[in-house]
């Protein structure tokens, strides 16, 4: 066979493999086709059963549910029903209930107008008889009750003397108490009677002219110094003069330096009057601490703390009755200190109790209490001794008197302050005061003679005991107590003592 016949046997076999392939192809996929088909239709058959067995499923729930809304429905009606009967019968109930009270109202509103007419009655029966009984005895109502209550007084007198002091033993402790706090309180915390330059301060001027400058344009210049230095500038008609006013002293003297300061200077303005202030409060800084180390020198009160002496030394400028408060506690620790030595008690606690015992006066403008509560805390703070606390604590009788030293520095307290010319009271002032306090007690009738002592502070008034009763003792000392009040001018509180001595004398012969 030649190569071409080859060639195409090759070419007519590789056709035919071909079309042979293909061929196969085409029964093979005929028969992938037909089994998909099948399985598809085979799994919509199984869908459609799913959906009506999920569509029974949920035909029966829904049946259900529909049950049992239907029963709730008709519980929930059942319940309303109730309710609509309950609230209808409590309607009725109501208007029972009202129409019996506007009944009793009305009973009430006869009974009343019953009462107002019987009592009427009653008060004019008690009219005419009391107008019955005046013509009887002679004697008008405010009458025969006067002669009644004198009457009851004389027969009753034992008995009622008896039972007041019953009544001043029970209160007595109630009634110091409360005393002790109000007067406390009152007394002792800016509350005390003072003259106008403990609370305010004058300024000599150059010149009128220079209170134009104080005050500025629109009042700018005072303003901001009355803001930096806390104190009220008062500037009237008065020629040459500026009052500087505030409760405390230790601003007002940082008033004073600076505004006298600025007047030197001549330049005020608001940028000045700030730097002025400053440079017056480092000056009083200086001051209250060199005056608190001196005073604790001079005291003999050694190693306290220097924060404590700054507190000491703000007493400087503190006054009590004209009395400065340091100077009077330095005075104090140096008689407690020869008391105590006197006494076998221990001086160095004396003297420092002393010392410290009007140190709550420092702060007691801004801190709440009495000075004695505050000058305990102020101890306690800064770690003092207990002897010492407790040695100061007394002086007023706030706290009882627990050691020797406390009332060693009462005495001393009573000593310094009350002794003739310690206070802003010359000596022929004492002598004048202590005669019209003796003058007042002996112009009341039934008085024998009286005696001021104690420096003014007690006037004791020895009486006729066949002219005055017990009764009518305890009456005069409050009627001379009141009368010292209205008339006479004093520091502090004087005490009233009526002494009725009854002394029978006889002679065997």
């Amino acid at each position: 066979m030649s190569v071409q016949t080859i060639l195409i046997l090759v070419a007519l076999a590789g056709l035919s493999g071909v079309a042979f392939g293909y061929f196969l192809r085409w029964i093979i996929s005929l028969g992938k086709r037909g089994s998909m088909e099948l399985e598809i239709r085979q799994m919509r058959m199984d869908a459609e059963e799913k959906a009506k067995r999920i569509i029974t499923e949920a035909e029966e729930k829904a049946k259900e549910k529909a049950i049992e809304l239907s029963g709730e429905h008709k519980e929930r009606e059942r319940e309303l029903k109730a309710t609509e009967e309950r609230l209808v019968r409590k309607e009725e109930l109501l208007d029972k209930r009202q129409v019996n009270v506007d009944a009793e109202a009305e009973t009430l509103s006869k009974k009343l107008e019953e009462a107002q007419a019987t009592k009427e009655k009653a008060e004019e029966l008690v009219r005419a008889q009391q107008e019955k009984l005046e013509k009887v005895a002679g004697l008008s109502a405010a009458e025969a009750k006067e002669e009644l209550i004198q009457s009851v007084e004389k027969q009753y007198e034992t008995d009622l003397e008896g039972r007041m002091r019953k009544l001043e033993i029970s209160g007595n402790e109630r009634l110091e108490q409360r005393a002790k706090e109000i007067l406390t309180t009152a007394v002792h915390r800016l509350g005390n009677s003072v003259v106008s330059d403990v609370l305010a301060t004058t300024i000599s001027l150059p010149n009128d002219e220079i209170k134009g400058k104080i005050i500025g344009k629109e009042g700018r210049n005072i303003r901001a110094f009355e803001r930096a230095t806390g104190v009220d500038v008062i500037i009237d008609d008065t020629p040459g003069t500026i009052t500087l006013s505030s409760y405390d002293p230790i601003r007002r003297q940082i008033a004073r330096i600076a505004l006298e300061n600025l007047i030197l200077d001549g330049r005020i303005q608001p940028a000045k009057i700030e730097e002025a202030v400053e440079k017056a409060e480092a000056e009083i800084n200086t001051i209250i601490k060199k005056k608190g180390a001196e005073a604790a020198y001079e005291a003999r009160v050694p190693n306290l703390d220097p924060k404590l002496l700054m507190i000491l030394g703000r007493l400087y400028f503190r006054t009590s009755y004209g009395q400065n408060v340091l100077d009077h506690s330095v005075e104090m620790a140096h008689l407690a200190g020869m008391l105590a030595e006197e006494l076998g008690a221990d001086p160095a606690v004396a003297r420092a109790g002393a010392l410290f015992h009007d140190i709550g006066k420092a702060v007691d403008h801004e801190v709440p209490g009495t000075h004695v509560e505050i000058g305990r805390r102020i101890l306690q703070k800064f770690g003092v001794d207990e002897a010492v606390i407790k040695a100061m604590q007394a002086h007023h009788e706030e706290y009882p008197y627990e050691t020797p030293e406390s009332m060693i520095v009462q005495v001393a307290d009573a000593i310094s302050g009350g002794r003739p010319g310690a206070r802003r009271d010359s000596v022929e002032h004492y002598i004048k005061r202590l005669e019209e306090l003796e003058a007042l007690a002996n112009s009341e009738p039934g008085v024998e003679k009286s005696y001021a002592i104690a420096a003014g502070r007690e006037i004791r008034v020895i009486v006729k005991p066949e002219d005055i009763s017990d009764l009518d003792a305890r009456k005069l000392a409050r009627d001379i107590a009141d009368k010292i009040e209205k008339e006479l001018q004093y520091p502090g509180e004087i005490k009233v003592s009526v002494i009725r001595e009854m002394r029978v004398i006889e002679y065997a012969r």
